[in-house]
């Protein structure tokens, strides 16, 4: 048992060693972004010498574990420190309890920050189905009804209308029906389903203003673009 508990130790030592190390090339790296301005001296070192006046919500710690000109100044105070067997081990275990910690949180901002960004990326599905809807050539609008897309990152399926022939295809997002303005496109094959025609393509709207636009479905032989109006909310 004895020798077992000491094995599972040297596993956690060397991952919160491992830990540490991952933040500190991140932070020496510049891949943080520290807020606030940096703290003076005096705080730094009391900081390496983990004063127990510091108080771990403290911002300026937080600053400080992601500052890679603040973390240089500490890693060089606690190299200071060296010069005693006794205060390299009180200092190396309070400044790396200090980075542990602050690690740990900012890790976990990190962390939760990139899901967000990547959940906001992510494309949302919508389907637009043009299956009824009347087409018309160059200027007239097809008799749709209210078509909706958000202002974001679109993975749209359009249900081309009746008789649509198979092909690729230029789907765009005009601010008028005579193809002025275009704020997004991409182009498509279809995929039949059934007696359908589908096309499926990646559309980014997050910079367009909510308002009234046009979708447009122009096939690469014909050449003549079908606009239906398009609302983005």
């Amino acid at each position: 048992m004895r020798l077992s508990w000491r094995r599972s130790s040297r596993v956690e030592d060397r991952f919160e060693k491992w830990i540490v190390q991952q933040h500190q090339r991140r932070v020496l790296a510049g891949e943080t972004t520290p807020s606030g301005p940096c703290p003076d001296e005096a705080f730094l070192q009391a900081l390496t010498r983990r004063s127990k006046t510091i108080a771990l919500s403290d911002p300026r710690i937080d600053h400080a574990a992601t500052c890679p000109s603040c973390m240089n100044r500490l890693l060089a105070l606690r190299q200071e420190r060296h010069t005693s067997r006794r205060t390299l081990a009180w200092a190396f275990a309070g400044a790396a309890c200090i980075i542990l910690v602050v690690g740990f949180v900012a890790w976990s901002r990190y962390e939760s920050q990139k899901q967000q960004t990547l959940a906001q990326t992510q494309p949302i599905p919508e389907t637009v189905d043009l299956w009824n809807a009347a087409t018309y050539r160059g200027q007239q609008p097809g008799q749709l009804q209210a078509v909706l897309l958000p202002a974001a990152r679109v993975h749209l399926t359009i249900i081309l209308p009746r008789f649509s022939v198979a092909g690729q295809y230029l789907v765009a997002v005009t601010r008028d029906q005579n193809g002025n303005g275009v704020v997004g496109e991409g182009t498509a094959a279809t995929v039949a389903s059934g007696a359908q025609q589908k096309i499926s393509v990646d559309l980014d709207l997050q910079s367009v203003k909510t308002g009234a636009y046009f979708l447009s479905t122009t096939h690469e032989q014909d050449q003549t673009a079908y606009y239906y109006p398009l609302q983005i909310k």
